[in-house]
């Protein structure tokens, strides 16, 4: 009894706001509630979207992640964030834990570490211990279930006998990987260390190092996402992120009237409200770190990201810090002191990661560089083994990771690269894993952007930024249209769009004073220098003041304006300014004195985009970034826009009838379909060919799979990509093939698609239609499907999926993959009775 007694006393002067999140259900929250509660404790139960509780009467704040709108606010108020893992390890020890060890910071990189020492050396053994303590992790002495790394050199040790023999999930590892960690302060990838054939023991100096996709910035690579994002909840779940909230949208976004009201409704929609006033705002959307809205909605610590977070937020209906991604804060005006003079190219980073990172650049104000020269200062590389690396030494260039880039621009210094953590570059291992994962530092932004009132002296940086956007609003204002409207930007996250991006910059931010990129390597950061290159900034606005009344006058004719208006060889071309020459595209040469210029002048004279083109199951640019950046180039200045997404193709590539998830949605929006020898034969001749010379024609594959291109085609038309509209399918996690795809093919054809995963809720969109007559009367009204295979962890699925759809009225279906393929692929519908799967069937495929 009394034993019991000690334990109710534990929490009993603790009063505890569990914080529910995707990895801490309400189930979960409630169950730790009443632990807390029959040892003494007071817990309180937050799930968004209400209003969080007052942070003053809490002792502790549980949660398994920092991403909760509180977080800074219980930081400042020195109130412990702690894992649910800190409570149990509470009542194993009878005694309150140490929160800090508990704390879900991702700062802390090495917090979800509990490590334990096999046969190395007491010294090590000491650092290590030590160094995981500092960085979050816990300490065991022995290995037990807790454990999550085992250190040893050795795969035949005690310790690592016993981990093998009651097969526990610990990873062993060589105590080079604490090593690495420490010294870059990031969690790196365990793979290359682990026991029995550690990777940075065994690989050959030339063996190419791993590269991989870094999930952390997908929806943070960009400061200006150029199209609306498409949430990732359930068409069931509706958006209940902004519940609550009042968003300002700020004037310096630029973004037009008919975006800024689909973004409105969708606020409004999701339970919250917009408004014109910061003092009534609880959030801020700004494109710069300037004007009156942005420090006073920082100075009382209001949420301020940028459309790139507000994008996020909408994907996924999760709220998060706009400080936790670099770009998903507003932008500074002005460089980096200093940066205004770097040259810096990128090397070994790949998709995502090196998107982000050329735009991180541009943020900086420093130029970001396709390839690397000698007159570039500065190489960013994700490791060192290359011969771009071994090039930039010889050169004398500075050879860095990108931790150097972004601790500088998050503290918006440029901060020594003699840090060893800047230069570190583990053997085995691509940096790219840990891009995005550096936060915005809160005190330098506000001692730079925002001091408070009471400040003597605030920085002359951002001040003089400010002063610069008043004298220039009206020509920003103009010229933000142009950027609206500008089709340069594909949706490939390839280099090319990036280099216009950049362009464009010269244009959206005069105070840079980036007008040529010869000027810029001569500036020196001094007073006078700025004011010069304002003055010159200002005076090229008024002088292509004519191009932009051009512009709008373009905008006017049917067809839009397309890179800039009518090509040199139009005959009803417009000409402004009758005494400046300009000369036809052979005319021009390569100019010295003026890159600038003439690159505008060849941007100017593409052909407007004629072919949207979607391109699957190409080989000849795999593995080939360089050769796939030139050849799309190339075609678009024969008017070919490679894109990435079916809505918006008008032709299709491809070298055969494919079942890839690009050759089927596309099928959906009934493009022309061309042999990719079509690709080949426009690169070769450098001519826009006609794609009716080169249709693809494989009537093996159209007999194999049922249908013919042509009546594909033909129903696509008619079926408005409403095929499935009415349908409800549920998806088997472990699919082949991937849900996600599953999932595009499902939405490219009206239906509805979610995962299955022991739940089913259903709410077509028919039930709440009154126009019945857009459903053809499809049979499948009381039916829900899901796509599935004989594997057992499927068919372990299916007596749970009958007996929900069943409680519901329903009838439910189990089909192969192959029930939706053949329809999306013939734009038909086929019965599912055809495709079923069931019990029998499977017994009899066995016998």
């Amino acid at each position: 009894m009394g034993h019991q007694d000690q334990n109710f006393q534990l929490f009993d002067q603790c009063r505890v706001c569990i914080v529910c999140s995707k990895d801490l259900s309400l189930d979960t929250a409630q169950q730790l509630a009443s632990t807390l509660e029959d040892n003494g404790g007071d817990p309180v139960v937050y799930q968004s979207p209400a209003d969080f509780p007052d942070l003053a009467q809490f002792s502790h704040i549980m949660s398994t992640t920092i991403d909760f709108s509180e977080f800074d606010a219980a930081n400042d108020a020195l109130i412990p964030v702690v894992k649910p893992q800190w409570m149990q390890a509470s009542l194993s020890k009878r005694k309150l834990a140490n929160p800090r060890q508990y704390s879900p910071d991702p700062r802390l990189f090495l917090n979800d570490v509990v490590v334990t020492c096999g046969d190395i050396p007491e010294g090590d053994k000491d650092a290590i211990i030590g160094g995981v303590l500092a960085k979050g992790g816990l300490y065991n002495p022995r290995v037990t279930q807790m454990c999550t790394h085992l250190v040893d050199l050795t795969i035949s040790s005690d310790k690592a006998q016993l981990v093998r023999e009651r097969n526990l999930p610990v990873k062993i590892v060589l105590p080079h990987w604490f090593d690495d960690c420490l010294k870059l302060g990031r969690r790196i990838d365990e793979r290359p260390y682990m026991l029995p054939d550690p990777e940075i023991l065994q690989a050959a100096p030339d063996r190419p190092v791993r590269s991989t996709e870094n999930r952390d910035i997908i929806g943070a690579s960009t400061p200006e996402p150029s199209t609306l994002p498409t949430p990732m909840t359930s068409p069931v779940k509706r958006l209940n992120v902004f519940h609550g909230k009042i968003v300002m949208l700020s004037s310096d976004l630029g973004i037009g009237s008919h975006l800024q009201k689909t973004i409105t409704s969708l606020i409004k929609e999701g339970g919250g409200d917009v408004t014109s006033e910061v003092s009534k705002a609880t959030t801020l959307i700004c494109r710069y770190r300037e004007g009156f809205a942005y420090r006073m909605a920082s100075r009382l610590n209001k949420d301020v990201g940028n459309l790139s977070w507000l994008y996020h937020l909408m994907t996924y209906n999760t709220w998060t810090s706009p400080y936790r991604r670099l770009l998903h804060y507003p932008v500074p005006r002005t460089p980096i002191p200093g940066f205004e003079k770097y040259k810096i190219s990128l090397s070994n980073y790949v998709g995502e990661a090196r998107a982000y990172l050329e735009n991180l650049i541009s943020a900086t104000g420093a130029e970001c560089t396709k390839t690397l020269r000698q007159q570039n200062t500065h190489l960013v590389t994700a490791h060192d083994s290359s011969e771009k690396c071994a090039a930039a030494r010889d050169w004398g260039l500075e050879v860095v990771n990108h931790l150097w880039l972004e601790e500088c621009y998050a503290k918006w210094k440029k901060l020594p690269i003699t840090d060893p953590r800047y230069t570190h570059f583990p053997r085995r291992t691509n940096l790219g894993e840990v891009v995005g994962q550096t936060r915005l530092d809160r005190s330098s932004l506000e001692a730079l952007f925002f001091p408070s009132e009471e400040t003597p002296e605030a920085p002359a940086v951002p001040r003089k930024a400010m002063q610069h956007k008043d004298q220039n609003t009206a020509a920003t204002k103009a010229l933000k249209t142009t950027e609206a409207d500008d089709t340069t930007v594909s949706d490939t996250t390839n280099a090319t769009p990036r280099a216009g991006k950049s362009r464009k910059s010269t244009l959206q931010t005069p105070a840079r004073s980036r007008l040529a990129p010869d000027d810029r390597e001569n500036e020196t950061p001094s007073s006078t220098s700025s004011r010069k290159s304002k003055e010159a900034a200002t005076a090229r606005l008024h002088e292509i003041a004519p191009d932009i009344a051009l512009y709008e006058k373009e905008k006017k004719r049917v067809g839009g304006v397309i890179y800039g208006g009518r090509r040199v060889t139009d005959e009803d071309r417009v000409i402004l300014n009758g005494n400046k020459k300009r000369p036809s595209m052979e005319a021009q040469t390569e100019s010295d004195e003026d890159d600038t210029a003439e690159a505008k002048r060849q941007k100017k004279s593409k052909p407007p985009i004629t072919i949207h083109l979607l391109i699957t199951g190409y080989q000849r640019w795999v593995g080939n970034m360089k050769k796939e950046d030139a050849d799309k180039r190339q075609l678009r200045d024969l008017g070919i826009m490679v894109v990435q997404d079916a809505r918006r193709c008008s032709h299709l590539a491809a070298p055969s009838v494919l079942r890839t998830p690009k050759f089927v949605n596309a099928l959906a929006y009934s493009p022309v379909i061309v042999q990719v020898e079509y690709i080949e034969q426009c690169l070769k001749t450098n001519e826009l060919l006609d794609p009716s010379d080169f249709l693809l024609n494989d009537k093996d594959a159209e007999k194999r799979f049922g249908m013919t291109l042509e009546q594909s085609k033909i129903n696509a038309k008619k079926n408005k990509n409403k095929l499935l509209q009415g349908y409800h399918v549920y998806c088997a996690e472990t699919i082949r093939g991937g849900f996600d795809a599953f999932k595009s093919i499902v939405d490219a054809n009206g239906g509805e698609c979610n995962l299955f995963r022991g739940r089913v809720s259903y709410q077509s969109k028919r039930e709440e239609s009154d126009d019945e007559s857009d459903y053809d009367g499809h049979s499948n009204r009381g039916e829900i499907y899901l796509l599935s295979s004989v594997a057992t962890e499927h068919q372990k699925l299916w007596p749970r999926f009958r007996q929900l759809v069943h409680n519901m009225g329903k009838t439910p279906r189990i089909v192969r993959v192959d029930w939706l393929l053949d329809m999306a692929m013939s734009q038909e519908l086929r019965d599912a009775a055809e495709y079923e799967l069931n019990e029998e069937m499977v017994e009899q495929s066995e016998e």
